[in-house]
């Protein structure tokens, strides 16, 4: 590779860091400035093309995130000059080039002081479908690939791409106005900007790809959700979310062993676990549940806080947590709560009764790999360790983290000996 070819790949690397540490926080910065979502969206695109240019030519500049917010803000200009209806957007141009030249804009009414949860609650926008308009804030805002959304929805991927591509075909038809709501407006997207928060929680709490835990999206989570807690005092569902992500993050220490492999629940050392954040989760969740209007973010908050009462895995109240599973399915059509009060009941009722209830949801989890991950845990436990085996091959075909494939290769491996022992 020549010193030119090194410098370009080094240009690019830059860049794409700066798109997927940055591009969230650049993009709820331009809508706010451009008011104008697909406008904000394209031009930063023009802008980081441009970067690739320039960068290469004279060298990273001293502040590559403010180079790329100014040149945003004159891409759009060029944007807008270029419009086949150039005459109805002479007043959004006078403002831009109004704007491209001021170094602040006055904030005094502003009631969002985050960009990021701004630009979250702008874009779970009333006029979409909640899951589309959470998919797509999770693509534009916080950098998710189209996989791991359609992943956390248990989707397919091309499924999840046409979702997308039809939301900002709708948007751009419709008109939809991309603007920060006030309070008044807060109640009409708060579902969906809690889906948003707890969706970066969970991509980061078991991630893809050769990193399993990716610290930065749970704690980014938690910071956003400890900023909607002031901004909506008095919400249980909030505050229930809260404790469940600190609840789960209290955890993130022992989950992992010494050579990154994953270390199961009942492996887990929980000396190891943040006591610290434990109470804080505790205190919370038990101040949600006495506003007496329980939610689903709260009671999947009440069953991690079983899971950190007990001393050990052999202590924890499995009878417990199976009855709160249940009152979530009741709550929510979702078949990932049966499946995990299915698990909760393997050891109340035993691990036979258990796979007889995985029949019925067995069609509706076929591409969810935990699915066939507890499948075979159940086959394994009562001894059925050919099905067992095609069951593990399932789960690691679906696997999209390699610690994940890892843990079950290894679980595999461990049963091969067991069936060739017998």
């Amino acid at each position: 590779m020549t010193t030119m070819d090194r410098g370009t790949t080094t240009i690019a690397a830059a860049i794409d860091m700066i798109a997927r540490r940055d591009g969230g926080r650049l993009l709820s910065s331009l809508v706010g400035t451009l008011r104008n979502f697909q406008l904000a969206e394209d031009s930063l695109q023009d802008a980081l093309e441009s970067a690739l240019v320039h960068w290469n030519r004279n060298g990273l500049p001293v502040s590559p995130q403010g180079w790329i917010m100014q040149t945003t803000k004159r891409k759009a200009i060029d944007r807008l000059r270029r419009s086949a209806n150039f005459r109805s957007k002479s007043d959004e141009l006078a403002y831009l080039i109004k704007v491209e030249n001021e170094s602040s804009s006055d904030e005094s009414e502003e009631h969002i002081g985050d960009e990021r949860l701004k630009l979250i609650f702008t874009c779970c926008h009333p006029a979409l479908e909640r899951k589309t308009s959470v998919a797509l804030t999770l693509r534009s805002v916080c950098g998710l690939k189209t996989e791991e959304i359609a992943d956390a929805f248990l989707d397919g991927h091309d499924a999840m791409a046409q979702r997308l591509v039809r939301a900002r075909h709708k948007i751009t038809k419709a008109g939809i106005a991309y603007e920060v709501p006030g309070p008044d407006g807060w109640p009409d997207r708060l579902e969906g900007v809690l889906a948003v928060i707890y969706l970066i929680f969970n991509e980061g709490y078991a991630s893809s790809g050769e990193v399993h835990i990716r610290s930065d999206l749970c704690e980014e989570a938690i910071r956003l959700s400890r900023l909607l807690a002031d901004l909506c005092p008095r919400e249980p569902e909030v505050e229930g979310l809260l404790s469940l992500m600190l609840l789960h993050h209290a955890r993130s220490s022992a989950r992992l062993g010494s050579g990154g492999q994953i270390m199961s629940l009942e492996t887990q050392d929980r000396t190891l676990w943040n006591r610290a954040e434990i109470a804080e989760g505790t205190t919370l969740l038990e101040k949600a549940l006495r506003r007496g209007r329980p939610g689903a973010y709260q009671l999947q908050a009440a069953i991690i806080a079983v899971h950190a009462e007990a001393s050990s895995f052999a202590e924890t109240d499995w009878r417990e947590i199976a009855l709160i599973y249940g009152a979530l399915s009741d709550m929510a059509d979702n078949p990932v709560f049966e499946l995990n009060r299915i698990v909760a009941l393997s050891y109340v009722e035993g691990p036979a009764a258990a796979l007889q209830r995985l029949r019925p949801i067995a069609q509706a989890l076929v591409q969810y790999q935990p699915f066939h991950a507890v499948q075979a845990d159940l086959l394994v436990r009562t001894g059925q360790n050919a099905a067992a085996r095609i069951a593990y091959e399932a789960a690691i075909r679906l696997s999209q983290s390699d610690a994940e494939k890892r843990f079950l290769l290894e679980k595999l491996a461990a049963l091969g000996q067991s069936l060739q022992a017998g």
